[in-house]
């Protein structure tokens, strides 16, 4: 049956070599993970302990996960029916839904009104609640909770619905984009190398043909070899990449850029953010809140010479861009707006790469203010856009 599994983690290109294959099958003679109490496998420490074999390198991780999702996708689960169906998921499938006219009829609370509301209620509710339109909990319309319905509420907890939330309590956890995507078309590739510019530098290390003709026919057929400094790839990049939340929709597009620039590009530079950029950036989302780097000091890092390019879908509250505090994971002193604009006048040949359709562009009022921020330089992540976009920058 593993034989099949090896070829899934294969085919899915991951570096498994048969030595590790083998040694995830000796572990499994070992009995290091086998049945559990009542002689059933336990599928999740054959994840771990598999894992833990086979996979080297964590940028891999997500990759993995993927391809053994797929293998198992048909393997049964057991389900205990003795047990009492939880109150939650009763509420869920007997949730209201509302019409048009009553979502019309909520209010929509100012930042400072709903920031001070919210305040209140941490104080005096005593016990959960669902449904409702006062106190925090799920469903109804309350602007504190989840799984209901508001304009411009709180997301406290739960999955996102509406996409309306100004702000989000709860753990985040983010993957890096893998720059080992495979492209299913090498037109990215193409598109990307309008931006490069190549000049000749350092030892002289290929033969110049034409010149070394034109030598030896001027001395008379004596053989003159000339040589050339090697090309090189003068282009500087600077790549900022949101991540998470919306941009889960799209991260497989986002990850054959990255790995388009990171092959085309070879003074490449990358941090990732969170819906709008702020006073610190990453470049790892496994330690992103232990390895800060700092906004200014990376514009105070990269000349003018390098080229920014910003990839997101500019898809969030205006509060998150236009006020101190509008961050869904943290209060920022200062708005992303100020900061966005530092970078833009920190590097004069800047674009953003949106891979939301351009389509709804005009529909979302955050989009409308990103555009204005980086001066109307946006563009759809598509073979045109991203064409337009490094003519752009090679100006």
């Amino acid at each position: 049956m593993l034989i099949d599994f090896f070829y899934t983690l294969r085919s899915a290109r991951l570096p498994v070599s048969v030595k590790e294959f083998l040694t995830l099958l000796q572990a499994l003679q070992a009995g290091v993970a086998g049945p559990g109490s009542d002689d059933a496998w336990s599928l999740d420490d054959f994840y771990s302990l598999s894992r833990l074999i086979l996979v080297k390198d964590e940028k891999h991780y997500d990759r993995f996960d993927r391809a053994f999702g797929a293998y198992f996708k048909g393997v049964e689960m057991r389900a205990d029916f003795g047990r009492e169906i939880p109150a939650d998921w009763l509420r869920k499938t007997l949730e209201n839904t509302l019409t048009p006219e009553q979502k019309a009829a909520i209010e929509k609370m100012g930042w400072d009104e709903l920031m001070e509301t919210l305040r209140k209620r941490l104080e005096e509710q005593q016990e959960r609640h669902a449904g409702g339109n006062k106190w925090i909990g799920t469903g109804g319309t309350s602007p504190f909770g989840h799984g209901g319905y508001n304009p411009q509420g709180i997301r406290i907890g739960g999955a996102s619905r509406n996409r309306s939330a100004v702000k989000v309590w709860e753990k985040r956890v983010y993957r890096d984009y893998d720059d080992q995507q495979e492209l299913g078309t090498r037109n990215i590739k193409v598109a990307l190398r309008r931006l490069r510019r190549f000049a000749r530098e350092g030892q002289e290390l290929e033969l110049d043909l034409p010149g070394t003709i034109r030598s030896t026919a001027v001395n008379a057929g004596y053989l003159d070899i000339r040589m050339l400094p090697e090309r090189h790839n003068t282009v500087k990049l600077l790549l900022l990449m949101d991540v998470g939340g919306t941009m889960d929709e799209h991260i497989q597009r986002v990850q054959e850029l990255f790995s388009a620039a990171k092959t085309e590009f070879k003074h490449l530079e990358f941090y990732y953010f969170h819906n709008c950029v702020y006073d610190h950036m990453w470049k790892n989302n496994r330690r992103r809140f232990a390895e800060k780097f700092p906004t200014r000091d990376i514009i105070r890092k990269y000349n003018k010479d390098y080229k920014l390019i910003f990839v997101g879908d500019a898809t969030m509250s205006p509060y998150e861009i236009l006020q101190p505090g509008g961050s869904v994971e943290y209060h920022n002193e200062e708005p992303g707006a100020e900061w966005l604009q530092r970078l833009t006048h920190a590097f004069p040949r800047h674009a953003w790469i949106n891979p939301e359709p351009q389509g709804v562009w005009p529909y979302r009022q955050s989009v409308g203010i990103i555009q204005q921020l980086v001066g109307n330089r946006m563009y759809p992540l598509s073979l045109k856009g991203i064409e337009e976009s490094m003519r752009l920058l090679s100006k």
